[in-house]
């Protein structure tokens, strides 16, 4: 072998040997490798964390991300889903302060309150905790959470009723809390959103009283208050001027009169379903290219209006109303 040859391979040993010492490199924050096998350790160690090698870097370990280097590689994401976890949602994760994405989901195995320290999560984007077993109150404290634009917590046992103060937080975009054992009115804050008006799902609870004026005001993109025990007037969730594409009403005790009703052009979905609405359906809702109705067991009277999407849907989206008539269902008289 010649001094050139020689020398190529020493260089070459020494490029690979730096490479692969820098490829080993453990990025993760050492702060958050520390928290996060607090919370395995908090979890029982489960198998589904099994990846959670205090010897590897925490930034390659299941259900977790890393930012980079602007951020010392802290854990920006902890997504905890459909694994064999039980216990409570650690108080560690409070401590991750860098996060921006916290999900716990189909974890049925999971119970408790949401922990406070959830709220030290200044950097907190995105919170997801839905079907598992938590309890207690939707948390007042989720109002600190200055940057959060989703929240969803349905399919859970939370009870209570719903902090007024998540109309304070200035990003929020998407608010579910269905399916869940929540009581008492709908806020009178809602009516009244610091930042964009977000989606709003509140199915599937106890909710009763009258829907807030205020929210009448509000051009909503999609809304769904069915299967509560709300009564009166919805009909001021609805406007010809508003962008609104899905709106369900549907199982509740809403007692109005439809036949002024307008809807804007953007609605693609209405279910009204089991409810006290009396009137005749309007002919300005032919107008509009729907591609869900029903408005099935009310006090609906006169003749469904030809033309447009309604007659696109079958009986079904009719029936048991008072003296509906026309197509889909039998002429007129």
């Amino acid at each position: 072998m010649d001094k050139t040859t020689t020398l190529l391979f020493t260089h070459l040993f020494f490029f690979t040997l730096l490479l692969t010492t820098s490829l080993s490199k453990d990025l993760c924050n050492k702060d958050d490798k520390i928290t996060l096998l607090k919370i395995k350790k908090s979890l029982n160690n489960p198998y589904h964390l099994a990846s959670w090698d205090p010897q590897t870097d925490c930034c390659s370990w299941y259900c977790l991300e890393c930012g980079d280097a602007t951020v010392n590689h802290h854990v920006t994401s902890l997504t905890i889903f459909s694994g064999q976890i039980s216990g409570q949602i650690p108080t560690e994760v409070g401590d991750l302060a860098y996060l921006q994405t916290l999900i716990f989901r189909k974890l049925s195995n999971l119970t408790g309150q949401i922990p406070p320290t959830i709220a030290k999560l200044k950097n907190l984007r995105f919170l997801w905790l839905s079907w598992t077993n938590l309890t207690g109150p939707v948390p007042e404290f989720l109002s600190q959470l200055m940057e959060l634009d989703y929240l969803n917590l349905s399919f859970n046992d939370l009870s209570g009723s719903i902090p007024n103060s998540l109309s304070l937080l200035p990003k929020l975009e998407y608010i579910d809390l269905s399916r869940n054992k929540l009581t008492g009115p709908i806020p009178e804050s809602f009516g009244s959103f610091k930042g964009k008006v977000p989606d709003l799902f509140l199915s599937h609870n106890q909710l009763s009283g009258l829907i807030p004026k205020s929210l009448g005001n509000l051009d909503f993109n999609r809304l769904d208050f069915s299967r509560n025990k709300l009564n009166g007037d919805a009909s001021l969730l609805f406007g010809a001027n508003k962008t609104t594409f899905s709106i369900d009403l549907s199982r509740n005790m809403f007692q109005f009169d439809l036949t002024e009703v307008k809807i804007p052009k953007t609605l693609g979905n209405v279910d009204l379903n089991h409810n006290g609405i009396t009137g005749n359906i309007p002919v300005q809702w032919t107008e509009v290219p729907l591609q869900g109705f029903n408005v099935s067991y009310n006090k609906l009277c006169g003749n469904i209006p030809n033309g447009g999407s309604l007659q696109k849907f079958d009986s079904y989206s009719y029936f048991h109303n008072k003296c509906l008539c026309g197509a889909p269902l039998d002429s007129c008289k």
